[in-house]
């Protein structure tokens, strides 16, 4: 079965389970490189986005904005709750349906085994490599109009292949906390 693109907030739930499973704290800085990586190694792998919607470039790297909402309320605090989605009409709110394609399933694992492990600050590093899709957008809303700074699933496919990741360096910019838009 192909489905998607999916919630982003449903992927990010799944991606939460994952860490419980392998004992890694996701804060939703974190989370956002996460599902950013996911997302743009998915759209290389399968030519076609993991989740709906799009990413911005923030201050400390990509941002899915409705993923971001959803998770907000935890801060710099590790993540301990999912996100739920709302009934427009009762204000209900329920579960999301999660991706059940085991594709997508094993994509998760093998994106948390490979990039849970390292420290926002390390994310926001990888995330900030020059010429990749954070960089590119940021460069472009400073000398241009970027509207929104909107990191298009192009640019993801053109230039992901500038995110380089060394093992074991401090990151540069130090840990943040938490992440804001880019002004």
């Amino acid at each position: 079965m192909t489905g998607g693109p999916y919630d982003p907030r449903a992927v990010a739930n799944l991606m939460l389970d994952e860490a419980d499973r392998s004992g890694i704290k996701v804060t939703n800085l974190a989370l956002q490189k996460l599902l950013y990586f996911a997302h743009s190694i998915f759209l290389i792998e399968a030519k076609r986005p993991l989740v709906s919607g799009y990413f911005e470039a923030w201050q400390y790297g990509p941002v899915h904005p409705a993923a971001y909402s959803a998770f907000k309320t935890a801060g710099s605090s590790p993540i301990d709750f999912r996100a739920t989605g709302q009934n427009v009409m009762t204000g209900e709110r329920h579960a999301l349906d999660l991706p059940e394609d085991p594709a997508i399933r094993r994509h998760l694992a093998r994106i948390m085994s490979s990039y849970g492990q390292l420290s926002p600050g390390r994310l926001v590093d990888i995330s900030h490599a020059k010429g990749a899709p954070w960089d590119y957008i940021a460069d472009k809303g400073r000398t241009s109009v970027a509207l929104g700074l909107r990191i298009p699933d192009d640019v993801i496919v053109n230039r992901f292949k500038f995110h380089k990741v060394s093992v074991g360096a401090a990151p540069v910019a130090g840990e943040p906390d938490e992440d804001t838009p880019l002004t």
